[in-house]
């Protein structure tokens, strides 16, 4: 706010220092020919006084030259020129134009008012509703959902605090869900440690029976063995379902399929990336394709596409990223390709996992997800992925539905 006032008071002195200074110039450049009308004044008095008469033509800057009892009455500018003793008032035009200088500056000032009133329209509308959404950001941050978003009428911020209502409430709700979730998954774990303990407890009481040799009888020893085996069996069960739990659903996606053209699709991403990738020298080729409807979500079918690419970035040799396209069974296949792959083929299967990392990912900044987010979403919106190795290129393959 102090930097909008700052930036008033600049504008309020500029246009004052601007009227000033056109008026010196307009002052100073009509003003500029009095030597001259004197020089003329002196002459038409002469020639009055010599010939009674006196063509003003000849004189552009006198407008009339008087005498006699017409001496004094005149509201004109004038000179008293005395020639050969005779008294004459000699009328002359400056060159000043009041009324050009009357419009400049009225212009001048029409030109300060709008400005002034755009001025306060920015700070009514635009300064003062932006200055309440200020530490709004800061607070939500802070992890503060309590914090109050005024609510703005305005065009310019009404559609803003809208959508960082939708981002508190959507906080709000991951929130309580990772509660939930903690909550439950806390109580599972509890659960599953209760019941865990009692085959525990028999493996326990039969391997020591065992290894004391309690157990005289085969009969007795196979019993104790089954029963060992047995208990595994129900711990092993235990350790399935706790790791069933910890990865179910660790991250949700929400996904609205839609009608969305692949000439749209194509673009966003070639708008995102050509610039990106001609900076750092890799090739980037976008192959010939029929444009058609897709059946998905425009913007997730967008984010399964940024993922491959820039995993093409990362684990490829910055050669060439192409992209390909074909048509299979009322499906759209869109192919992102890069040169230098350097991971190996039995890793294919496991490499749309949640957090798996391939052998050629040391080094290399990641967590394993982007592919298992393709795979979700591809999931989610009735679509496929899947990944191949040809001649050294590693190519990832999404499947979208056309309409």
């Amino acid at each position: 706010m102090n930097t909008f006032r700052k930036i008033c008071a600049a504008v309020t002195v500029l246009f004052v220092l601007l009227t000033v200074a056109l008026n010196y110039v307009l002052f100073s450049r009509n003003m500029g020919p009095s030597g001259l009308y004197r020089v003329e004044a002196k002459r038409a008095a002469e020639d009055m006084a010599e010939t009674g008469s006196c063509d003003l033509s000849q004189y552009p800057h006198i407008k009339g030259v008087y005498s006699g009892e017409d001496l004094y009455h005149t509201d004109e500018q004038y000179l008293i020129v005395e020639t050969g003793g005779t008294l004459y008032r000699v009328e002359y035009n400056s060159g000043l134009d009041k009324t050009a200088v009357a419009a400049v500056n009225i212009v001048l000032l029409i030109l300060f008012l709008l400005v002034t009133g755009l001025l306060l329209y920015v700070r009514k509308h635009i300064i003062v509703p932006f200055g309440r959404l200020n530490d709004v950001p800061n607070e939500l941050a802070r992890g503060n959902l309590a914090v109050d978003i005024p609510e703005e009428k305005s065009r310019f911020f009404g559609k803003f605090t809208w959508g960082v209502n939708l981002l508190k409430e959507k906080i709000e709700q991951d929130r309580q869900r990772e509660l939930s979730m903690q909550r439950d998954k806390k109580l599972l774990l509890l659960s599953l440690s209760h019941d865990i303990k009692t085959p525990l407890f028999a493996i326990k009481l039969n391997s020591k029976a065992l290894a004391k040799g309690l157990y005289q009888e085969e009969e007795k020893r196979l019993h104790a063995a089954e029963s060992i085996d047995k208990r595994v069996n129900e711990i092993e069960a235990y350790v399935n379902q706790i790791t069933k739990a910890a990865g179910e659903d660790f991250m949700e996606f929400e996904v609205n399929v839609g009608e969305v053209f692949l000439s749209d699709v194509v673009e966003r991403v070639a708008a995102r990336y050509a610039p990106q990738l001609s900076a750092s020298s890799t090739a980037f080729d976008i192959g010939s394709y029929d444009n058609c409807l897709l059946s998905c979500d425009a913007d997730r079918l967008g984010e399964c596409l940024q993922n491959l690419i820039e995993n093409a970035v990362k684990y490829g040799d910055g050669r060439e990223i192409r992209l390909s396209f074909d048509r299979m069974d009322g499906c759209e296949l869109i192919t992102v390709a890069n040169t230098g792959c350097s991971l190996e083929e039995k890793e294919l299967t496991q490499i749309f996992e949640s957090f798996h990392r391939g052998t050629n990912a040391d080094n290399i900044r990641g967590n394993g997800l982007g592919l298992f987010i393709c795979k979700r979403l591809m999931s989610l919106m009735g679509g496929e992925v899947f990944a191949e190795i040809k001649n050294g290129e590693f190519m990832a393959t999404l499947v979208v539905r056309m309409v």
